[in-house]
């Protein structure tokens, strides 16, 4: 399964794109010998246009196409339900071990998500209620694939709480 992280803007250089670029790597590295081909990030250039709505529209149709036929949609919203890291990983490999060929987090801009893209996701995923920059979203997001990499293998990066 190849994931895809398709979001709204540019990281510039600086911390935060080291940090999200560490945290795919890592993601792309420990997922490879659990059966994923890689982890792939698709910036869609903010919208210009000057009102909100039209611009969430036209990031929302930009975000549209580069979701694959037959992939899993994943919109990160605000709305969504809150997975802990367990969760997050069964959620991945129920894909995964059901043969879907992409998994696709969609990271919507600042004007957010038209609603025919957030209905069309297969999950509508948050990290807690508080709005997140979504330079942000990616670097936890990435985190988390992470995460569910190391946990799928095995190893001991992940220290939290099993659920009973």
């Amino acid at each position: 399964m190849r994931i895809i992280v398709a979001a709204v803007g540019r990281l510039k250089q600086g911390p935060e794109r080291e940090l999200s670029e560490r945290y795919r790597k890592r993601a792309a590295d420990a997922g490879r010998r659990l059966g994923f081909r890689g982890v792939e990030i698709v910036e869609i250039r903010e919208s210009k246009a000057r009102e909100g709505d039209k611009r969430m529209i036209e990031e929302s149709i930009a975000l549209a196409t580069v979701i694959p036929e037959g992939a899993v949609t994943i919109v990160l919203d605000e709305l969504g339900v809150n997975l802990d890291s367990l969760e997050f990983t069964r959620e991945i490999m129920r894909w995964r071990d059901a043969g879907r060929p992409e998994a696709v987090f969609v990271i919507g801009g600042a004007d957010g998500l038209a609603a025919n893209l957030r209905e069309r996701a297969d999950l509508l995923l948050a990290f807690g209620a508080a709005t997140w920059p979504h330079q942000l979203v990616r670097i936890m997001l990435l985190e988390q694939l992470y995460r569910a990499a190391t946990l799928l293998a095995g190893h001991p990066y992940h220290r939290g709480q099993e659920k009973k």
